[in-house]
């Protein structure tokens, strides 16, 4: 059994914390940040979603129950914290990160990360990778293709790990992808990978249709960096761009992505709070909420 220090704050407040043995979903906070290169800050984004989380109504208005009254939600202490070690290297988090995230797959455990950088994710990705005797595919909403095969001197760095991932012989399908270099284009064109271009979807009532059934696995991974969002809905990010996906046509890909697809477990991403300003932490709260309630809906 992980901790189950009282101490922790718990998503959505003490008002329904569950202890880990009855919880379903498990929140896992990864503070770790050690590669952005814009806006810094997404060490913070894990608690400042958890603290926004205490505002949310349990209420939700589009599945008409109270989600989290319907099944357990734990959240976990956090690992990998540079905000109080930062000489954490990346590889310690990758292997903390993997270590953690098996044991609660073991557990049967419906696993929430939350990020920190975005490098994070293939530490989650591999404790999958081990525990299933079967491809899955990696679904990823972002504005970029974090496809390089190294950056600034690391492979590790969070510009890379969708290559990390294409390294693990697992499908993608990059969702509302706006920004890549040469190399991304042209990897992206070698090893046919199923792009879901910002663009595209700006112009096709039919993408989220179109976008799943380019997913050839019955079970995939959720995740989600949350630059890949409109920043007009999310401005807290570490690198914005123009463009993205809106609240609703996110919620109703993500709805038919549960409904259609297992989704063993997903990760949330890059959050990086803003001074003076609750509209992000807020909306990705609200966000891992409405993921809690399609796991739910098709559990």
């Amino acid at each position: 059994m992980l901790s189950t220090n009282s101490d922790v704050r718990q998503f959505l407040g003490s008002e329904v914390i569950t202890t880990y043995e009855n919880a379903k979903v498990v929140i896992l906070p990864i503070p770790f940040e050690a590669t952005t290169t814009y806006r810094k800050g997404c060490e913070k984004g894990p608690f400042a979603l958890i603290e926004a989380s205490d505002q949310l109504e349990c209420y939700d208005d589009e599945l008409k129950k109270e989600t989290c009254f319907e099944i357990g939600i734990y959240t976990n202490p956090a690992i990998a914290d540079t905000r109080n070690n930062p000489h954490i290297s990346l590889e310690e988090m990758l292997e903390i990160t993997e270590k953690t995230v098996s044991k609660l797959i073991a557990d049967d455990k419906f696993v929430i990360a939350l990020g920190g950088e975005h490098g994070i994710t293939s530490g989650v990705v591999k404790a999958y990778q081990k525990a299933l005797n079967e491809p899955f595919t990696v679904v990823q909403i972002d504005a970029h293709g974090d496809l390089r095969h190294d950056y600034e001197g690391s492979i590790h760095n969070h510009a890379c790990v969708m290559h990390r991932i294409l390294e693990m012989g697992l499908p993608s399908l990059p969702v509302a992808i706006r920004s890549i270099s040469r190399f991304e284009a042209d990897l992206i064109a070698e090893k046919q990978i199923p792009v879901v271009w910002d663009w595209d979807i700006s112009n096709n009532t039919e993408w989220i249709d179109q976008a799943l059934a380019k997913i050839t696995t019955k079970k995939v991974f959720l995740t989600i960096d949350l630059d890949g969002i409109d920043p007009s809905l999310i401005p807290g990010v570490g690198t914005p761009e123009p463009g993205g996906l809106k609240w609703h046509d996110t919620l109703r890909f993500l709805r038919r992505l549960f409904t259609k697809f297992e989704v063993i477990g997903c990760d949330v991403m890059e959050l990086a709070p803003i001074s003076d300003s609750v509209v992000s932490e807020f909306t990705s709260a609200k966000l891992v909420y409405k993921l809690i309630g399609y796991y739910l809906l098709n559990s």
